[in-house]
């Protein structure tokens, strides 16, 4: 009789002591520690797709590109992907040889290209160079100095209304305006101011584009000026693989410092709360 009465105490202590663990250690720190993964899971938890579009000259169309798969664009997508918080890339490009500022927000308008910007994540932009050369061709026996400084004020105002197209077809994108080199030299390398020109209409751009919000300036004259290696094409004015290259290198770079993280914030929102709703289910 003893022996039964121990035997029973024992159980009913030993079934208590079960239900308290299952109730407070099981339960309760799984519960805790599910909420504390939530609140400080990284942006890049996830891996998302990037959706680039690109619109501009002819270094988006990739002219001198012996791939002809779009100049810088392929590198460049090729580096975004070794981003752990990108998944797959997406390009959509829109570069014509030729073209202009005026022509380039003209091409905006376009319901093809519109939709396109209104589902990017990324907006990227080769302008300018054309609209230097539109000034030598037209100045050729009166190269001076001023004739650029004049057409300069014109050329931001035409940006502007570039930067504006984008941000009414979609306020979130990311946009990178990369800058204009110097190709000139090889032709007017007696002409010492083509450098200040090039100089003075980057700086510019990069003043207008301070004034904006999520974009970005990417320099690259520097690149071309000051490197040992053959950077241009056959016709001395557009680059060649290894000149888009580079491009895209510089682009990354300035992308990888704060661009990327701001990038990924609309698709982590989007995603966190696809995963609530799971939580919820």
């Amino acid at each position: 009789m003893w022996k039964q009465t121990t035997l029973l105490f024992l159980c009913t202590v030993l079934l208590a002591s079960c239900s308290l663990l299952d109730k407070d250690t099981v339960f309760t720190p799984v519960k805790a520690t599910s909420v504390n993964l939530k609140k400080s899971i990284p942006i890049d938890f996830i891996p998302r797709p990037l959706h680039l579009v690109a619109v501009g000259d002819s270094l988006t169309e990739g002219i001198g590109d012996s791939t002809k798969q779009g100049g810088y664009l392929p590198y460049l997508a090729s580096m975004l992907e070794g981003d752990k918080g990108i998944r797959e890339i997406e390009i959509t490009n829109f570069g014509k040889k030729g073209n202009r500022t005026e022509q380039l927000g003209n091409r905006l308008n376009s319901p093809e290209i519109s939709s396109a910007i209104q589902n990017a994540d990324m907006v990227a932009i080769t302008i300018g160079g054309n609209d230097i050369m539109s000034i030598v061709k037209d100045n050729i026996f009166r190269l001076e100095l001023e004739v650029f400084q004049q057409e300069k004020e014109d050329y931001v105002s035409r940006l502007e209304q570039i930067i504006q197209a984008v941000r009414q077809d979609n306020r979130d994108a990311a946009i990178v305006l990369i800058g204009v080199y110097n190709p000139f030299y090889y032709w007017f390398s007696e002409i010492e101011e083509m450098n200040k020109v090039v100089d003075e209409w980057n700086e510019a751009t990069q003043r207008l584009i301070e004034q904006h919000p999520n974009t970005l300036f990417v320099e690259i004259d520097d690149i071309f000026l000051n490197n040992k290696e053959n950077l241009l094409f056959d016709d001395h004015f557009h680059p060649n693989d290894r000149g888009y290259e580079l491009i895209a290198q510089r682009v990354f770079e300035e992308l990888e410092d704060d661009a990327l993280k701001e990038l990924s914030k609309r698709s982590y929102t989007v995603l966190k709360e696809e995963s609530t709703q799971i939580d919820e289910e």
